[in-house]
């Protein structure tokens, strides 16, 4: 019997921004809706988790976002109104001491501007996410918890989550990160004088950072007004079993031991196994995701053995020391080698050739980290259920910012991001500094070194998300990786708290399943299939 995922017959019509489907005792001061807390997978399911507490965090974020975007234009418009498209706005008086490499200061502005951009893009991005899986719901076509937000895309060209607005936001995305890596330089003296004064911040690549994050505001708010929200919580239990609850899906039989990866084998009876298939075997995205980051890693080894060529071969075109351990640094400083190319003057049509220069090629590095928030969603997702094994259980509610500071691998990609960004700038970077609040005619300048230490970097978060994505997860309980057809199969008893084990006894079948308390391991010697299943045959002659 294939897995069924049916369409709820009730119209989807974009609403106000907080609506939700109509419930059977709608109740907004309350996070759950309860009416029966012990229900089976083959009854209707009134109890799940409308995750009011995420859509305020969602909505504080998003006001978070809305007031970055607001000072950034604000800010922006003025330099440009004041100074000119060339023009820059004194932000910290530097001192004496800062040598004329001394990099420090701006990158350090420029690390805390990435970090900035970051909350405001994951902010606006779980809103968006939010939205998208609602709508894949209501189209029937939701199979996971979580889906790359910007690569899928719901039916209809105008919708906030069709494939040409999830193109607008990728282009967004890609240019906040973009934008921000040329909003801070230093200011020199006019005189002559080799000491910087201040760190300035230049008008119109702040003004176009705004732009860009409230237009990504703009569409995620979009997104959930087009759709009725079915819960906002990021869990996959309370997603599945708000499904359940609007009938959008149901449970098949004989899968009680069946995880993700036997979508395509033939339901029935099956032994527990010792070990589980890895996400990589299980979600074909996520293989996609890896060869992506690890292509992301040759072609950014690539370009390091290019600009070092090119170094080596033209000392004359790239001036600097010959490359040593000596010379080896992190930031770059007067010993290091580089090679560049400058623009004619600094007028508004070579800002955007500047622009698409950068776009181009840190685009890829940004696309790259936001699909490896796959791997870490679903490695969270499996975490999750595998809970239910353990001595606390598995608990549907939990606070929606937990995982984020207590899962170690969602903490390495969101200090990942930011900090990746902030070393393709040392990399990539536009060399341009300020005379008397003016900037002058622009030089995009590689440094060799630092795209070398670009590549390490990525080279180890590739691996360490490679390793994830490979591991096998022990014991006999299935893995789901948020899949919601297999939770479905899986639990047939939701409660607040769960647990997950050998539940009956039976010739030749044995059942597991969940309960309100602790199960019995699962018996390895024997087969399972469900509850109140005797023979194949006697079920199938049930459904005939």
């Amino acid at each position: 019997m294939a897995a069924s995922c049916k369409p709820t017959k009730r119209h989807w019509h974009p609403s106000s921004l907080l609506s939700y489907d109509a419930l059977p005792n709608p109740q907004d001061d309350f996070d759950l809706i309860q009416s029966n807390p012990r229900s089976t997978a083959g009854t209707r399911i009134d109890f799940y988790d409308r995750g009011l507490t995420s859509r305020r965090y969602a909505l504080v974020g998003m006001t978070f976002s809305t007031i970055i975007s607001c000072c950034c234009i604000a800010t922006g418009a003025f330099t440009v109104a004041t100074y000119g498209v060339s023009g820059v706005t004194p932000l910290i008086k530097i001192g004496p001491s800062i040598e004329y490499y001394d990099s420090l200061p701006p990158e350090i502005l420029s690390l805390i501007l990435n970090l900035i951009v970051t909350i405001c893009t994951e902010s606006t991005g779980f809103v968006h996410s939010i939205s998208l899986r609602s709508a894949l719901a209501s189209e029937s076509r939701l199979r996971f918890n979580t889906n790359l937000r910007l690569l899928t895309a719901a039916r209809g060209w105008r919708s906030p989550n069709g494939a040409l607005l999830n193109g607008i936001m990728a282009v967004l995305l890609i240019i906040s990160y973009t934008s921000s890596s040329l909003v801070a330089f230093v200011d020199y003296p006019w005189d002559g004088g080799v000491q910087p004064e201040y760190v300035v911040i230049a008008g119109l690549p702040l003004l176009l950072l705004g732009i860009a994050l409230l237009l990504q505001v703009v569409i995620a708010i979009s997104g959930i007004r087009a759709v009725k929200i079915l819960t906002w919580s990021s869990s996959p239990f309370d997603l599945t079993v708000a499904l359940v609850h609007h009938a959008q899906l149901t449970p098949v039989t004989f899968r009680c031991m069946r995880g993700v990866s036997d979508l395509d084998v033939d339901g029935g009876p099956a032994k527990p196994s010792e070990t589980q298939p890895s996400a990589w075997h299980a979600h074909s995205s996520i293989r996609k995701v890896v060869i992506f980051l690890w292509g992301i890693v040759v072609a950014c080894a690539g370009w390091a053995a290019l600009v070092s060529y090119i170094w080596y071969k033209y000392p004359n075109m790239a001036p600097g020391p010959r490359l040593t351990w000596q010379t080896w640094s992190f930031l770059y400083n007067g010993q290091s080698s580089f090679i560049q190319y400058s623009m004619p003057d600094n007028g508004i049509r070579w800002w955007i050739v500047v622009l698409v220069n950068l776009a181009v090629v840190q685009g890829p590095l940004t696309l790259g980290l936001h699909c490896s928030e796959l791997i870490v969603n679903i490695a969270r997702d499996d975490r999750q259920w595998r809970c239910a094994t353990g001595r606390k259980g598995l608990r549907m509610t939990t606070n929606p910012l937990k995982p984020i500071f207590t899962h170690p691998i969602c903490l390495v990609l969101f200090i990942a991001k930011p900090f990746l960004h902030w070393m393709f700038g040392l990399s990539f970077q536009v060399c341009n500094i300020a005379y008397d609040e003016l900037l002058e005619p622009f030089s995009i300048v590689m440094y060799s070194i630092q795209i070398w230490n670009l590549c390490i970097a990525l080279f180890i978060f590739s691996c360490f998300f490679t390793l994830i994505a490979l591991r096998r997860p022990c014991g006999p309980q299935p893995a789901t990786y948020g899949h919601v057809q297999t939770l479905t199969n899986l639990v047939d008893e939701w409660s607040p708290v769960m647990w997950w084990g050998h539940k009956e006894d039976g010739i030749p079948y044995c059942h597991a399943g969940t309960s309100d308390h602790p199960l019995p391991d699962v018996k390895m010697d024997c087969v399972y299939a469900g509850s109140g299943v005797e023979s194949p045959a006697s079920v199938s002659s049930t459904y005939e």
